[in-house]
C-alpha cells in the first residue's frame, strides 16, 4: 500500500479524565490544541488521505457538481419585498459566489404588486445596497450576518464574519451618498435591531463561551461607546434583540431551553428602560407579540404554563396578567408562533407532523373574523410565512416546499382572498414534479411509539433501493419537507431519499422532544434504528445499501447508532458531528456547554446524568467490532461543535474497529459549524459527499474501478 493510501495514525497520550469516582483515559485529546503544528499537521495528513482514497470519485464529483450548476438558474433574483417606499430584493449572478442587495422605488404606492423585473435588464432606479462579493473579496471566508435597513430608508447596517467563528463586524452605510460612517463595532453577535429614531441601533455581544449575553445600544455618529442595556448573568440563558412588526417597541428576548423572559421598551425613545412582561419561572416559557385591536394595544403571548404544546392569550400592554385565551392547549397541536399586522393575526402551529398557518382576521369592532387555514395541495407540503415586514399591507406573503415541489412563493389579497403564485423556484433542464413520488411511513420503536419516516425517490426504480436516510433529533427541531435542487442528483441515479422524524425532534409536538431529550435521550437513536429496520422490511432498501447521514447533533444521532447498530449501515456520513458530548459538557468553559445543560444533563454535578450520558457518547463507546464505511466532515474555526470530537473519533475508530472499512476526516481549514462558505464552493462541497455516497450506497456501479456515471 503507498504512503499516500495509509491512513493517519495518531499519537496516543495518556490523560485520564475523573468525575464521579470514574476515571476514563482519553488518549486524543492532545488534538484539542490547534494551535500546535502538531495538531494541524495530523489534520492535513487527515485531508490528504482523504482525498487520496476518495480520488476515483473525482469524475463522478465533477458530473454532480456540473449537474447542480445546470439546474440552478444562476444569474436571478428574488421577489421584491415592499417596505416602505422601496421594493427590495436579491439578486445572484453567474460566477458570483455572493448574492447582491438591492432596491428601487415604489412608483405606484396604491399599487402592491410586486415589480416583475427580467433578471438580465437593467432596472430603473436600482440601488446596490450591499455587493457581498465585494465584502468577500481577499478572504477564504465570508458570512453575512445583519443586512437591515432604517426605519427611514436611509442607512444600511450590516455585519459581517470573515473567520467563521461567529463574531462579527457592524458597519454603517449612508444610502444616499454611498459612503461609509466611521462607527465599527467588532466582536459582536450576527443580528442588529434599529430603533424608531434610525439613528439608534441595539445589537449582542457574547461571552468567552460564545453564549450571547449582553444588548447594547449605540448612537450612530455619537463618537460614544455603546451603551450596556441589558446584562444576563445566568449562563443558562441567551439573549436576542427585535423590533415589532408594528414599530412601537424594542424587544429583548432572554431564554434558555425551557425558560424564558422578555422585556420590552419604547422603540420611539432612544434612551427607554426596558421592562420584563412576565417575571421569569423556571419551565415556563413564553413569546410576546404587539397586536392593535379594536384600538387598544394588546400583547400576545404564546406560552406553556400548564400547556405542554402551548396555548395563545391576549393581555393589556398595561397589564400582561389580565389574560384571556385565544386558543387553547391542545393535545394534538403544537402552537409555534403568531404573528400581528394591522388588521389580522397569523398563527403557525404544527399537526400530523407537518407545519400549517391559519389567517385570524380582526374586524373594525376588535373582534376576530371566521379563522381560515391556508392549505396546500400536496399531503407533504410545508408552508409558512415568507417577508412580510409591513405592519399594514392588503397582502400577506406566503412560502409552500415539498420533497417534489419546489419553493413556492404566494400573495394572498386579504380582501378577496385570491391566491397569486409570484414565483417558484427555477429548476432548469427537464425537470418535472411528476416523476417523483413523495410519501409518509411509519415505523414502530421499540416502546411501541410509531416513528413518522418520510420517503421521495424517482418513480420507476427498483426496490430495493440504495438508500439515504437523514435524522437529526434535538432541540425540538422539526425536519420538515423541503426540496433540493442537489439531491435531485441522487433520486435521478436511483437512490431513495428518507428522514426518520424521530424524537427528541418537534414534529409532533412538545412531548415529542421532551421524550427525546436528557434522560431519554436514547430514545433518538433507537428510534431512528427503528427507521432504518422499517427501510429494510418494507424492501425499500438493504443494509448493504443504507447510508445514514446526519450532521451537528444529528452527527451525535450518527456516532450513536455506528455504535448500537453497525450490522444496519454500508456507511455514515456524519457533518460536524457532537461525538464527543460527555467531555463537551463537563467543561463549563468551552462554548455553549451551560447552556446545553437544559437540553443534555449536567454530568459535572449530577452522577446519574455522568453515567448516562457515557453509556450513549460515540466516542467513548468506540468498540472492537466491524463498522460502516464512514465520512466525517468539520471545520477548523467550528464554535459550537469543536473539529476535535470527530478528529478524536475518527482515531479511535481505526485503532479500535476489526474491519477494514475505511474511515475518513475531511476538516475545512477555513470554515466555521455551516461549513465553507460562497455557493459554488458549497456545490462542489455537496459533490464530495455525494460521491462519496454513492459509491458507498452503490458500489456496484459507483464503487472504485466503476463508471457509474449515467443518470438512471
Amino acid at each position: 500500500m503507498s504512503d499516500a493510501l495509509t491512513p493517519p495514525v495518531a499519537n496516543r497520550v495518556d490523560s485520564p479524565r475523573e468525575f464521579h469516582g470514574d476515571v476514563f483515559n482519553d488518549p486524543y485529546e492532545w488534538l484539542r490544541d490547534k494551535s500546535s503544528p502538531e495538531v494541524i499537521s495530523h489534520l492535513e495528513a487527515e485531508n490528504a488521505y482523504a482525498d487520496a482514497v476518495t480520488a476515483s470519485q473525482e469524475p463522478l464529483r465533477q458530473r454532480i457538481f456540473d449537474e447542480i450548476k445546470a439546474r440552478t438558474k444562476e444569474t436571478d433574483l428574488s421577489v421584491p419585498t415592499r417596505r416602505g417606499d422601496y421594493w427590495y430584493y436579491g439578486r445572484s449572478f453567474e460566477g458570483k459566489q455572493y448574492g447582491v442587495h438591492c432596491r428601487c422605488l415604489v412608483r405606484d404606492p396604491s399599487d402592491w404588486s410586486p415589480p416583475v423585473f427580467d433578471e438580465h435588464t437593467e432596472v430603473p432606479g436600482e440601488e446596490v445596497l450591499l455587493d457581498e462579493n465585494v465584502e468577500a473579496d481577499g478572504h477564504d471566508f465570508f458570512s453575512l450576518g445583519a443586512a437591515t435597513v432604517s426605519p427611514d430608508a436611509e442607512i444600511l447596517a450590516y455585519s459581517t464574519d470573515t473567520v467563521g467563528d461567529e463574531r462579527y463586524t457592524l458597519r454603517f452605510k449612508n444610502l444616499r451618498t454611498g459612503e461609509m460612517y466611521p462607527d465599527e463595532i467588532t466582536g459582536i453577535g450576527g443580528g442588529a435591531t434599529w430603533a424608531a429614531d434610525s439613528r439608534t441601533i441595539y445589537y449582542t455581544t457574547v461571552d468567552e463561551a460564545w453564549r450571547p449575553d449582553t444588548v447594547w445600544r449605540h448612537r450612530l455618529g455619537s463618537g460614544l461607546p455603546g451603551e450596556k442595556v441589558y446584562h444576563e448573568p445566568d449562563e443558562r440563558f441567551w439573549l436576542g434583540v427585535g423590533r415589532t412588526r408594528s414599530d412601537a417597541y424594542v424587544m429583548i428576548a432572554a431564554g434558555s431551553s425551557i425558560t424564558s423572559e422578555v422585556f420590552v421598551a419604547d422603540a420611539s425613545d432612544s434612551a427607554a428602560e426596558f421592562t420584563s412582561v412576565l417575571p421569569r419561572r423556571e419551565g415556563v416559557e413564553y413569546s410576546v407579540e404587539h397586536a392593535v385591536v379594536g384600538g387598544q394595544d394588546r400583547f400576545l403571548i404564546l406560552h406553556n404554563d400548564g400547556a405542554v404544546n402551548f396555548t395563545l392569550v391576549e393581555a393589556p400592554v398595561s397589564d400582561p396578567t389580565d389574560q384571556r385565551t385565544l386558543i387553547p392547549h391542545d393535545d394534538e397541536v403544537r402552537i409555534e408562533g403568531v404573528d400581528a399586522f394591522a388588521d389580522h393575526l397569523v398563527v403557525s402551529y404544527r399537526r400530523a407532523a407537518l407545519p400549517r398557518i391559519q389567517l385570524w382576521p380582526i374586524t373594525a369592532d376588535g373582534q376576530y373574523g371566521t379563522v381560515e387555514e391556508i392549505a396546500f395541495e400536496s399531503e407533504l407540503m410545508s408552508s409558512g410565512l415568507a417577508a412580510n415586514p409591513n405592519w399594514e399591507s392588503p397582502r400577506l406573503r406566503v412560502a409552500a416546499t415539498s420533497f417534489v415541489i419546489p419553493v413556492r412563493i404566494y400573495d394572498l389579497d386579504l380582501v378577496t382572498g385570491e391566491r397569486v403564485l409570484l414565483r417558484e423556484q427555477p429548476v432548469l433542464g427537464d425537470y418535472r414534479p411528476e416523476d417523483y413520488e413523495e410519501r409518509r411511513d411509519w415505523a414502530t420503536a421499540p416502546d411501541g411509539v410509531k416513528i413518522p419516516v418520510s420517503l421521495v425517490y424517482r418513480k420507476g426504480i427498483e426496490f430495493p433501493a440504495p438508500t439515504l436516510i437523514y435524522g437529526y433529533g434535538a432541540y425540538e427541531a422539526c425536519e420538515d419537507p423541503r426540496f433540493s435542487i442537489a439531491r435531485l442528483s441522487l433520486l435521478d441515479r436511483g437512490v431513495a431519499f428518507a428522514v426518520a422524524h424521530v424524537r427528541g425532534g418537534g414534529e409532533l409536538g412538545r412531548l415529542w422532544y421532551e421524550h427525546g431529550k436528557l434522560m431519554e435521550k436514547k430514545n433518538t437513536f433507537t428510534d431512528f434504528i427503528a427507521a432504518a429496520e422499517h427501510l429494510v422490511d418494507e424492501g425499500v432498501t438493504r443494509p448493504q445499501n443504507l447510508v445514514a447521514l446526519g450532521g451537528s447533533a444529528g452527527g451525535l444521532l450518527m456516532g450513536a447508532v455506528a455504535n448500537m447498530a453497525p450490522h444496519l449501515f454500508a456507511g455514515i456520513l456524519a457533518q460536524v458531528p457532537f461525538v464527543d458530548p460527555l467531555t463537551s459538557i463537563l467543561d463549563p468553559s468551552l462554548p455553549l456547554t451551560i447552556t446545553e445543560w437544559d437540553e443534555w444533563g449536567d454530568p459535572l454535578h449530577n452522577s446519574d446524568v455522568y453515567a448516562y450520558m457515557k453509556s450513549y457518547s460515540p466516542y467513548e463507546n468506540v468498540a472492537a467490532k466491524d463498522y460502516p464505511a464512514i465520512l466525517a466532515m468539520t471545520s477548523l474555526n467550528d464554535t459550537r461543535v469543536l473539529y476535535v470530537e470527530p478528529a478524536k473519533w475518527v482515531a479511535a475508530l481505526r485503532y479500535t474497529k476489526t474491519d477494514d472499512h475505511p474511515v475518513l476526516l475531511k476538516t475545512q481549514m477555513t470554515a466555521g459549524h455551516g461549513g465553507i462558505s460562497g455557493r459554488y464552493e458549497r456545490w462542489k462541497e455537496v459533490a464530495f459527499q455525494y460521491a462519496w455516497l454513492l459509491a458507498t450506497a452503490d458500489p456496484e456501479r459507483y464503487g472504485a474501478g466503476q463508471v457509474g456515471d449515467l443518470l438512471s
